[in-house]
């Protein structure tokens, strides 16, 4: 086993300690509310989703019923909880019809009931659920509208809780007066739960004038009819202090902190020092890029500002502003600029990758880069620089075969960043 595959095997390492931290299986265990006096009524969205209801009704000792949605492809089965499947990061048909089911999950309750709202990041696109006159075609335009802006996903968030009849608390509001127990895997830098999936069953103080703020300072061309609605007394989300949510619990169970040490702990056992920059850094995926190539190039060449061997992990979520219709998401955009900025560096590697197990629109979870990926590319024709003002960084690394593909984790905390400096002329410390 060579130099390179025992680099990538020890990275792909941090990544599962990373994600096994975050494994719904283990936190949810810890945070089962009290059985109530009445119904126990199972709902939610993300990516996740799927794994939490089943880890959930495999360790609750009463009936239960329900349903959640998640990604095309993430389902799991479940045997109390039905699993639905709709379109993302642009909301579909089924993500309406899923919506609907929640919703309808939660009607007529009493104070005696309870239900337990399972969230994870990629609920915002999977519960699509237009208010007013507005229409499904109107929602996507939104969200297309968003991801493109390069907005961080508090302020795309703020948009969305606005144009909804379902986030931003109101699928709480809809199940009073039960008792909505809101058990949260947070994606969002910061771990604030309200902003994750748009917070369906948490309340926040955002309000209309925030979201306006946000179309304005990102440019955003929305249909006419949005701006009629986001700017109207019915586009009002519920208050953090409205009665409804007086008797709700919120329980953060997991995140990137956590995921974060897990990872350095990981890499301790395997005799390399870690460092965590953040667990929350936000900013245009190519621009933080920068600045963990210019901390690892001192790294590298100096042994500053720490010393060889050396991992350097971040976490958070960085955005990609969208110039053409390349293939990637933002850990493989990361990575592409990343490769530039530390192109001939010796005994540099890094592994960028969603702890969802998917960037962006294709299989792939995120990439592996190193010095040398700039010069391979350039062997094959291939203009780095080129590929990365493209928005075209998915198709660079598929050229290279150094795409990282784990396939859905089954959970969500956000962006996995490491970046492994070793001594040169040494390679790396075999896994």
């Amino acid at each position: 086993m060579g130099a390179l595959e025992d680099t990538r095997t020890f990275l792909a390492s941090l990544f599962d300690a990373a994600v096994r931290a975050a494994d719904p299986a283990t936190v949810i265990e810890a945070n089962l509310p009290p059985r109530p006096r009445g119904r126990t009524i199972i709902v939610g969205a993300g990516k996740g989703a799927a794994q939490m209801a089943r880890a959930f009704e495999r360790r609750w000792d009463g009936p239960l019923s329900g349903a959640v949605v998640t990604r095309y492809g993430f389902g799991v089965p479940c045997e109390r909880i039905d699993v639905l499947e709709a379109a993302h990061p642009i909301p579909d048909q089924n993500g309406m019809v899923a919506s609907r089911r929640l919703l309808s999950e939660v009607s007529g309750l009493t104070a005696d009931d309870l239900v337990v709202s399972l969230v994870c990041g990629g609920g915002s696109a999977l519960l699509p659920a237009p208010p007013g006159d507005l229409t499904l075609e109107d929602e996507i335009a939104v969200n297309r509208a968003l991801l493109a802006s390069g907005a961080p996903i508090r302020a795309m968030n703020a948009v969305r809780k606005h144009v909804s009849s379902i986030k931003g608390g109101r699928l709480a509001a809809a199940a009073y007066p039960a008792r909505v127990v809101s058990l949260v895997v947070s994606d969002i830098p910061g771990d604030d739960p309200a902003v994750v999936s748009s917070g369906p069953t948490i309340a926040d103080g955002t309000t209309q004038a925030d979201a306006l703020r946000v179309i304005k300072r990102y440019g955003l061309s929305l249909p006419d009819r949005v701006m009629r609605w986001i700017v109207s007394d019915a586009a009002s989300a519920p208050r953090p202090d409205d009665p409804v949510f007086a008797r709700n619990d919120v329980r953060l169970i997991a995140s990137a902190s956590v995921s974060l040490q897990a990872a350095a702990a990981r890499a301790r056992a395997g005799g390399i020092e870690a460092v965590i920059l953040s667990d929350a850094i936000e900013g245009e995926a190519r621009e933080v890029a920068r600045v963990h190539a210019a901390i690892a190039r001192e790294v590298a060449t100096r042994d500053q500002p720490f010393t060889r061997p050396v991992v350097i992990l971040s976490g958070g979520e960085t955005t990609v502003t969208l110039k053409s219709n390349g293939k990637g998401g933002r850990n493989s955009e990361f990575l592409l600029a990343l490769a530039l900025d530390l192109e001939g560096i010796e005994a540099v590697a890094a592994l960028a990758a969603d702890t969802d197990g998917i960037d962006g629109s294709e299989d792939n979870a995120g990439a592996f880069a190193d010095g040398q990926t700039i010069p391979r590319l350039r062997q094959l024709g291939m203009d780095g620089a080129e590929y990365l003002h493209r928005n075209d960084s998915w198709t660079a690394f598929d050229a290279l075969s150094d795409l990282f593909i784990p396939g859905p984790t089954g959970t969500n905390v956000n962006d996995f960043r490491a970046i492994l400096v070793g001594s040169p002329g040494a390679g790396f410390k075999q896994d």
